[in-house]
């Protein structure tokens, strides 16, 4: 399919005025048809809880260390946060053993953390909607014990409750003492109009959660990503986050200033990735995409429509090539999404075909009318400035993903898909993953690049 863009723009991100003219010119850029819909067929999708409604989001971690990554998911109009066992490649296919570790109304996120040291992972689940609070639920003190919810203790962080709807919560040792801090980030709402990002700091005694001290960093509007890796080659993590709105958004990092300096918000450095002044940044992942080493960042984004033109047209996955360890030098690069699917929501980077480099795993939100809602995108042979060809994962079923995690769920060899669904037939799909089926038998269509 021809299009009047070049195959490839590139945009070197060096400072704030670049980085502002990039995404400017992102928002002025030509319009442009869709691509191609994805080909093939959709992968197997294997349930592992639909029991309730509004899944929202999945993240791993091995809790009672059998080697076997289990995953936890906030439900957000069920009102609670379930964790999931994971069973193992011989009964993966089936729905897995669950517990409700706590009542979660309106809940956005959770996450698994070892919040008090005891070699446990812990719970973290954030909040939004009249609830705004972010609770934690502790482990019981042994494996046989984690799929009796009254074996969980559920507290609550009284210096963040009602500050905020707060979207997401990372585990992340920031000032050298106590165990693991929270890096923690909110949204604007109606009864909120002020949003935050910042970190929460451990007291000597972690289970005391009135003694939790919050340190915000920076304003926000909405917070879409926290990832926590070392960005500068410093030997420290650092923040990188994605801020949604048009206004200050886009992808950016606050660089770790040390232990002694962590209190001081004007201490960490802000640093722009890339998309500022796009419309809609969403979820984002870290992985190296060119295979040359370094580590890039790669972002599902939004444009406005001012009609009700196929959404395909507005969606993008934007990917910033890491030029150098630094981790403020960056190159743009844009990726079409394929026609027939819905308004991307969130990109995962990983082998899904075994051929060596990196693709794209995407996720959609109102993936109405039969659209595609979840598929992945092949890398093709000239790496950063190759075509993209568009394969199916999802098929038809299902309207609003969130985020998608990769992982070898049947012990194959091969990526699979983990993910979850919200609003099908007006309860959503659950907590399921897509069975990778292996190599696609043929090249599909090729996706423009930008």
């Amino acid at each position: 399919m021809r299009t009047n863009l070049p195959r490839f723009r590139r945009r070197h991100a060096a400072g704030s005025a670049i980085a502002i003219a990039a995404g400017l010119a992102f928002l002025a850029g030509p319009a442009v048809s869709a691509a191609p819909a994805p080909a093939g067929k959709p992968w197997v999708r294997h349930t592992i809880d639909a029991e309730t409604s509004g899944a929202d989001g999945v993240k791993l971690g091995d809790i009672n260390g059998d080697g076997h990554l289990d995953i936890v998911t906030g439900w957000e109009e069920g009102d609670n946060t379930r964790l999931y066992l994971n069973p193992g490649p011989k009964a993966a296919r089936q729905p897995w053993p669950r517990v409700v570790v706590g009542s979660t109304p309106s809940v956005e996120d959770a996450v698994f953390a070892d919040l008090d040291g005891d070699g446990m992972l812990d719970i973290v689940s954030s909040t939004e909607g009249s609830s705004r609070k972010v609770f934690v639920h502790w482990a019981p003190g042994s494996d046989d014990r984690l799929l009796d919810s009254a074996a969980w203790r559920q507290d609550v962080f009284p210096t963040l409750s009602g500050l905020s709807g707060w979207m997401f919560a990372e585990p992340m040792q920031i000032d050298g003492r106590h165990g693991a801090d929270l890096v923690i980030g909110s949204r604007v709402g109606r009864d909120t109009p002020r949003a935050m990002l910042g970190w929460l700091e451990a007291p000597a005694n972690p289970r005391d959660a009135a003694a939790w001290r919050w340190h915000p960093l920076i304003a926000m509007q909405w917070t879409m990503s926290i990832n926590l890796e070392d960005m500068d080659g410093d030997g420290d993590r650092d923040i990188l986050y994605g801020e949604r709105r048009k206004a200050g958004g886009g992808v950016h990092w606050l660089e770790n200033p040390g232990p002694a300096q962590v209190t001081a918000p004007t201490a960490w450095k802000k640093h722009l990735v890339g998309a500022a002044g796009v419309e809609e940044v969403m979820l984002l992942d870290t992985g190296d995409v060119d295979g040359d080493g370094l580590r890039d960042v790669a972002v599902a984004i939004r444009l406005a429509r001012a009609d009700n033109s196929d959404p395909s047209r507005h969606s993008r996955i934007a990917w910033y090539r890491r030029v150098d360890r630094s981790g403020r030098n960056w190159q743009e690069h844009q990726v079409i999404a394929p026609g027939n699917t819905g308004p991307v929501k969130s990109v995962a980077i990983g082998d899904v075909d075994r051929d060596g480099k990196s693709d794209f795993v995407v996720s959609c939100e109102a993936a109405v009318d039969g659209r595609i809602g979840v598929y992945w995108l092949r890398q093709g042979t000239g790496r950063a400035d190759g075509e993209w060809t568009a394969h199916d994962i999802g098929g038809p079923a299902g309207i609003k993903f969130d985020l998608v995690r990769l992982l070898d769920l049947d012990a194959d060899g091969d990526l699979d898909v983990a993910t979850c669904e919200e609003r099908e037939a007006g309860r959503g799909l659950g907590v399921f993953w897509y069975e990778n089926p292996g190599a696609p038998g043929g090249r599909a269509t090729a996706v423009p690049a930008r």
